[in-house]
């Protein structure tokens, strides 16, 4: 496998696993066993085999996301209609059937035609786009950030990814090209996390200078909000799957609640 410490670990929506090493390469490993009235021998798709590796970055990789991150995060819930994609049952069996249905049917119907989108962020600077279910070499090399790259986001309807990066930016692409669309300029310390909000419309980026900042996307290159409140660096933050709430947790030790 891998020839040094592992980074970042995804799971696909395809039956894959993707991780991301100081060894400077991503491998794509298979999640599951040999299908139909194939024999146990067969390790053509066994659980754990390693399918392939993506090479390219110079330097160990950080951060992974995948186009399909919050569709595969929210499973049968629709945050639109703030309930489920499917009638509740009684019957335990047939309630984890139906679920996992209207999960693969919002899935199917997100991914659409389009194969499954990977984006790796690196020491090296640069993030990488990738199409993993389908070739081995990366689709395009993203340039402009001037520090490493420490974590990266996709929107939730796959149109757009953040990049936030220790050069004190948030950068903003297109979720299918690659291309670049913004920088976004703010924050006086290197920016840590970045989360969307599930209507794609908002961003928030967590920072050394003990903030964090509310983006709108893809207009606002200033930010909305500042969140102050905490008294050291924030080292991370996460949107509800529902839009609700933000959370920060930061360096002074506390977690912080901010109500969208």
């Amino acid at each position: 496998g891998h020839l040094d410490c592992v980074e970042c670990v995804k799971w696909g929506g395809e039956g894959f696993i993707y991780s991301g090493s100081r060894d400077r390469t991503i491998k794509v490993w298979a999640t599951h066993g040999p299908k139909g009235g194939a024999s146990k021998s067969d390790t053509t798709n066994s659980m754990g085999k390693l399918v392939k590796t993506l090479k390219g970055h110079g330097h160990r990789v950080n951060s992974l996301a995948l186009s399909c991150d919050y569709v595969c995060r929210t499973g049968p819930f629709d945050p639109q209609n703030r309930g489920m994609k499917y009638d509740t049952d009684t019957n335990t069996n047939n309630t984890n059937s139906l679920a996992y249905h209207a999960a693969l049917e919002r899935y199917t119907s997100f991914k659409a035609k389009e194969p499954e989108r990977l984006i790796s962020g690196s020491d090296d600077f640069t993030l990488f786009l990738w199409h993993p279910t389908e070739n081995k070499h990366p689709i395009k090399r993203l340039t402009g950030h001037q520090q490493l790259v420490n974590h990266i986001a996709f929107s939730p309807d796959g149109r757009y990814f953040a990049s936030a990066s220790f050069d004190k930016k948030v950068k903003i692409w297109n979720g299918k090209s690659g291309d670049f669309l913004a920088t976004l300029t703010g924050h006086v310390g290197a920016v840590y996390q970045v989360a969307w909000s599930s209507d794609s419309r908002y961003l928030v980026s967590a920072s050394k200078d003990s903030t964090a900042k509310l983006w709108e996307i893809p207009s606002g290159k200033r930010a909305r909000e500042t969140l102050p409140g905490h008294a050291d660096e924030v080292y991370a933050l996460d949107w509800s799957p529902d839009g609700s709430s933000v959370a920060t947790g930061s360096k002074d030790r506390t977690i912080k609640i901010w109500k969208h």
